[in-house]
Parts: structure tokens; C-alpha cells; sequence
């Protein structure tokens, strides 16, 4: 279905896996205008097919890997694509961003998205290049690590002239085939982590996907996007953020800052501060192990680590790893977690959500709940535990199953630490009301980025107070609505760093920097005008150069106000999508940890006064006491209802 907007490739190509039928799944322009892409395309498509009947491991279940216009537009950080199923981690509806190249070459086949269903007789991997659909037997890939199994399709991809063909990848690793709850997806080095998407491929004997071909992006308007990305280019190089601290340090770069504010995540979620935390910082990090700093394509940014692994230079570990497999499990091992970060990558293993589900484990049997032998700082047998998990075999079968359900049968509900069934992040929300809030109430379970990531305001960026209730929900939805809206478009999330004023960054003691913070949380109902009437933001902001390259790069007109909106509707897209499957606020919950015990005992805010904050947040969203969208914000978001 060809489109007139640029930017899109017009086609979005559905394979039957269990009839091995191509066909093209019909997506309108209209359609485009308002689900644009990505997560917010495939939800839009995952709302039309799943009546909330359908589990996970099944053959109506889909499996969505969809591009944003951006992608492959040569815009700053533009080669992201979004992964969205049915989650067998939470049961609800879980997207999964990726920083690999498998959008970009995607796109050069002419495909915006690509939906699979069904289910394989046999083990299978599948060739896409340009307007053909090849389905390959995948028993000698079936097995394979992940870096294994690229390397293995590089050579199957060889041509006659002994080069191999240009392409991007998407593959699992042992954890997919086994059906690993958290198990991930992988594209290079990068992972669609989160929710267990490479478990429904491993469902569907899915072992990659490859995809290549000559076809070019269309850009409405090229020269002035051209001219507008290098301006963007140079912003995001100048920025405090985006071309000092990520470049520098990487994500690793906020353990530090989390340590000061309260926030490091220690002993599964028991305390906000770790006394060896300097051993696993970004600091350290740089100092000692990084070789070089590497991106994503047309990337400026270039946040991610390289490392030495026993004698290989790969990918270092994010902040959310070298937390969690520190600070989380009281590890002062830096050497430890590098390895661990590239053992989990290559089985194919979520870490955020494999190191929480250890860090349960072990508070289980230092409490006698579940006498399995793990303990806090004894981590010599990490590497060991992981392949079981991805395996299953032996403790690692019942670890595959994640803390939700581990808590559910040894006990210990109020330090399982999830929401809805998927782990936190490294941020300890008691320190952090706001992304705590967050948390509760992402449509995928307890991810600091669909939950919003107010600690940009609470701590690492700015310094509003971290513990006040006042303007963190209208602050959290505007946030989130933005990121929503940012992930759709094939955009970046570092990107939206650059949105504070330079001068806050760097003057944080500054009069103006410190009014900000203290009259921000107090600003709520300003954001709360523009997040029920966005259309009166009728303008560019000079600091949020998304819109204007979204505008030269598809021909349809996006102003701030609309940016937003248009996240709104995916966001709320998914949750309506997700009550089908059962979600209500009863799941908007913490664990009581979290609620119920103070961080610091003589400090009574230093707790998440989730109630409170959650009914404003309904109230800001449209949505009903059940934290539901009513019939009404259904309609002012063209959002067709199926009740």
C-alpha cells in the first residue's frame, strides 16, 4: 500500500509462519498520521488483531517489528526500531526498542514493518531482500549464541564474489529457544531486552531474521533537512548532556549521581546507597577499561562503552547492568560484571530483569524462604547460574520464570521487585517519587522510560525535590506522552536530554537553576493545560528539534502540541490494549517495600506515596478511578473503541 508521505516505505509485510503466506498487511496514510510508527504502529496493529483471549505462546499471537519515519532519515540517532508482542514475562502487551541496525535495513527493503504469526513446523531462519521472502532451515543456528549466530548467517549471506551482502539482523540466542521469560532479541551488540520477546520467537522457532536491500528513504523536503540535521548534529555535540557526560562517561556516568541522591538501587531495592559504589562508576569504567566509544548509526552521541572480554573487544554494560549486578547484589566487581554483561548478551538474557530475579533469590534464602544457596556479595558462580537459567536446567529453570512468579510460590511478595510482572530499573523510586509513579503505572510493567524517567528532573539533571508528591504527575504523563512519541518516530530517547536549557546543566548552582527547582514541582497545573490542550503549543521549540525534521522528512505538519498529542494516543493506545488483558489500576501497584518502608527511618518522605500521586495521574490522563481511558478520551484521540 503505497503512501504519499516521506519518510515511510508503504508497505507493511505479514508472514503466516505456520502456511508460510506473504502477504501486505493494509496500513493507511490516515492511519500513518495517527499512529506514525513504531511502538505506537504496532500497538495500533496489535489493537486490531488481540481481543485479549490470546496468550503469549500461541499462534494468535503477533509479533511486530516495526520501524519510525525517521529511521534511516539520517537524522541524529535515527536508526531505532521497536519489537511488540504479547508479553509472556507480564501477559500484557510489552515494546522493546532497539538500537541495532535491523531497522535501517529494513527499510531498505522497502518494508516499514514486519509482522509475524503463526508457528514454524521446524527450526527456521527467514531472508528478506528487497520484494522477496526466502525461508531457511535454521538446525545447524539453532543452539548458537547470538554473536555466533550473525556471525554464521554473514556467511550464508556471502555472494559468489566473495563479499557478503549488506544487512541487518534480528536473532536469539539459547534463552529464546528455551523459552526464558526475560529472554531478549538481538541485533549487533544491541538488545530489544525487555518483556521476553526473544521467548515468542523461540515460541515460534523463529532463530533470525535477515533483511537487506537498495531502496532509499524518501525525505519530503531534503535540503532543509539536510541543513536542519547538521544544526541538530552540532546542538546535540554542544549540549552538557548529549556531547559532554554521555560521550564521556556514558550511561555509566550516573551511578555517581544516583549514589549522591539516594537513588542506586542496593541490595535488591533495600537502601539507596552503596559504600563501594566508586568500584563499579563510570568513572572507574573509563579510567581502566574503555577502549573506545562507539554509536548507533548516525549517531553523535556514541554513549556505548567498548570493553576486553577474554582477549574480544565488545560492548560494555549499560547503567542499568553494572547496577543491578553491583550495587543490586552487593558485587564490588567491575572485571565480574563486564564479563557477566557479555554472557547475558550472547545467551540472550535480559539483564535488568535476570540480575533483579537473582537479587530475589537471594533475599528469599538469606530470609529461609527458599533455601537455593545464593547470597548477597558471593557472586563466583554468576556465570554458571546464567546458563543454567538460559538452559533451564537445574535452579536456572525455576530463575527462567522471573521474581513475580518465584514470589508467588516461596513467598517474599513485598521485595519481588516488579510491577506487573516485569522487573525495576537501577533507580530506587523512595528517592524518586516520581519515576516511582512511573513505574506503577507503565503499560509494560516497571521500566523507568515508558514510566517516564522524572529522575531527569529529580536528581540527574535537575534537582527538584525528590520526594514531593506536587507536579510529578502531570510532569510524569507530559514526559511520557513525549517519549512515547519519540520511540514512534524511530528516534533515540538521549536524544530528549537535550531539551533542558545548557545554562541549568551547567550552572547548577546558579539563582536561575535553583528557582527552576524549586518552583517546577509547583508548575503542575501549567502542565496540566498543556497536556489536556496541546494544540495551544502551536509552535517549534527551538530546544526540541524533533519536530521540525519530522516535519521535513514526511510533509505532514507537527507542531509541539501535536507531538504530544500523538503520543498521548499511542500511550493510551496500549492501555486500552492492555485492559482487554486485564490491567486495572489494582495493577498499578509497588512493591510494598517501597510504599510501606521508609528508605531512611528518621526521613517519613522517604517513601513512594503512590496513592495520592496515582489518582492525580488518572485524573491528568482522562482515565476513571480504575485507571482505565473513559469513552470520551477514547473519542478526543480517534481512538475507535472496542468494548
Amino acid at each position: 500500500m503505497a503512501t504519499e508521505y516521506g519518510g515511510y516505505m508503504g508497505k507493511v509485510l505479514q508472514i503466516n509462519l505456520s502456511t508460510r503466506e506473504v502477504s501486505e498487511y493494509p496500513f493507511s496514510d490516515e492511519e500513518r498520521k495517527l499512529f506514525i510508527g513504531g511502538k505506537i504502529m504496532a500497538a495500533k496493529i496489535l489493537y486490531d488483531n488481540l481481543n485479549g483471549t490470546e496468550k503469549p505462546f500461541s499462534e494468535e499471537n503477533l509479533l511486530v517489528i516495526s520501524t519510525g519515519p525517521m529511521t534511516g532519515s539520517g537524522a541524529p540517532s535515527s536508526s531505532r526500531f521497536n519489537i511488540s508482542t504479547l508479553s509472556p514475562q507480564t501477559g500484557y502487551i510489552t515494546s522493546s526498542n532497539c538500537g541495532g541496525n535491523f531497522g535501517y535495513y529494513l527499510k531498505k527493503a522497502g518494508i516499514d514493518a514486519l509482522i509475524l504469526k503463526g508457528r514454524c513446523e521446524k527450526h527456521t531462519w527467514i531472508e528478506i531482500h528487497n520484494d522477496t521472502v526466502k525461508f531457511h532451515d535454521a538446525e545447524d543456528l539453532w543452539g548458537l549464541k547470538t554473536s555466533e549466530t550473525q556471525a554464521a548467517l554473514d556467511e550464508k549471506l556471502r555472494m559468489k564474489n566473495g563479499r557478503i551482502r549488506k544487512n541487518g539482523k534480528i536473532c536469539i540466542g539459547p534463552a529464546g529457544e528455551n523459552q526464558v521469560l526475560y529472554s531478549c532479541i538481538a541485533s549487533n551488540e544491541r538488545v530489544s531486552g525487555r518483556g521476553g520477546t526473544g521467548a515468542v520467537m523461540g515460541w515460534m522457532k523463529i532463530k533470525a531474521v535477515c533483511a537487506g536491500g537498495t531502496k532509499e528513504v524518501p525525505v519530503a523536503e531534503k535540503e532543509k533537512m539536510v541543513k536542519h540535521t547538521q544544526k541538530w548534529f552540532q546542538y546535540l555535540r554542544k549540549h552538557p548532556l548529549t556531547g559532554n557526560q554521555l560521550p564521556r562517561l556514558g550511561t555509566a556516568g550516573l551511578v555517581s549521581s544516583m549514589q549522591m541522591r539516594q537513588m542506586l538501587a542496593t541490595k535488591n531495592y533495600q537502601y539507596g546507597q552503596y559504600e563501594d559504589f566508586e568500584n563499579i562508576s563510570g568513572e572507574i569504567l573509563a579510567e581502566k577499561y574503555n577502549i573506545v566509544n562507539k554509536g548507533c548509526l548516525t549517531c553523535p552521541i556514541k554513549c556505548a562503552r567498548t570493553v576486553e572480554v577474554n582477549g574480544k573487544q565488545v560492548k560494555g554494560p549499560e547503567l542499568e547492568t553494572l547496577v543491578l549486578l553491583g550495587s543490586g547484589l552487593l558485587n564490588n566487581d567491575l572485571e565480574g560484571i563486564l564479563r557477566w554483561n557479555y554472557e547475558l548478551d550472547e545467551l540472550g538474557l535480559d539483564t535488568i530483569s535476570c540480575a533483579n530475579t537473582i537479587a530475589y533469590a537471594m533475599e528469599a534464602n538469606e530470609k529461609g524462604l527458599w533455601k537455593n544457596g545464593l547470597k548477597f556479595s558471593e557472586t563466583d558462580e554468576l556465570s554458571d547460574i546464567f546458563e543454567k537459567i538460559a538452559y533451564r536446567q537445574g535452579i536456572g529453570d525455576e530463575l527462567a520464570m522471573g521474581s513475580k512468579r518465584l514470589s508467588e510460590k516461596y513467598g517474599g511478595k513485598e521485595f519481588a521487585n516488579h510491577v506487573k510482572g516485569m522487573e525495576l530499573a537501577a533507580y530506587e523510586p523512595r528517592k524518586a517519587v516520581g519515576l516511582g509513579l512511573g513505574y506503577a503505572v507503565s503499560n509494560r510493567g516497571g521500566c523507568h522510560l515508558n514510566g517516564g524517567y522524572l529522575t531527569i528532573l529529580e536528581g540527574l539533571g535537575l534537582a527538584i525535590d525528590q520526594t514531593t508528591y506536587h507536579g510529578k504527575a502531570d510532569l510524569t504523563m507530559l514526559f511520557q506522552d513525549l517519549m512515547e512519541m519519540i520511540s514512534a518516530t524511530g528516534e533515540c530517547l538521549f536524544t530528549s536530554y537535550a531539551f533542558f536549557p545548557s545554562p541549568l546543566m551547567n550552572h547548577p548552582n546558579a539563582w536561575y537553576t535553583k528557582a527552576a527547582n524549586k518552583i517546577l514541582p509547583y508548575c503542575g497545573c501549567v502542565v496540566r493545560i498543556i497536556n489536556k490542550f496541546p494544540e495551544i503549543a502551536c509552535f517549534h521549540l527551538p530546544v526540541f528539534h524533533h519536530t521540525k525534521a519530522f516535519e521535513y522528512t514526511t510533509g505532514m505538519k507537527m507542531t509541539f502540541g501535536k507531538y504530544i498529542r500523538c503520543g498521548e494516543r499511542g500511550y493510551n493506545l496500549e492501555r486500552e490494549l492492555n485492559r482487554r488483558f486485564g490491567v486495572n489500576a489494582s495493577q498499578d501497584v509497588l512493591p510494598k517495600r517501597l510504599v510501606k518502608t521508609l528508605q531512611n527511618p528518621d526521613d517519613p518522605s522517604s517513601r513512594v506515596p503512590l496513592k495520592k500521586m496515582k489518582r492525580i495521574y488518572y485524573h491528568a490522563r482522562g482515565w476513571n478511578r480504575h485507571g482505565l481511558p473513559t469513552e470520551s478520551q477514547l473519542r478526543k484521540l480517534k481512538i475507535n473503541s472496542r468494548r
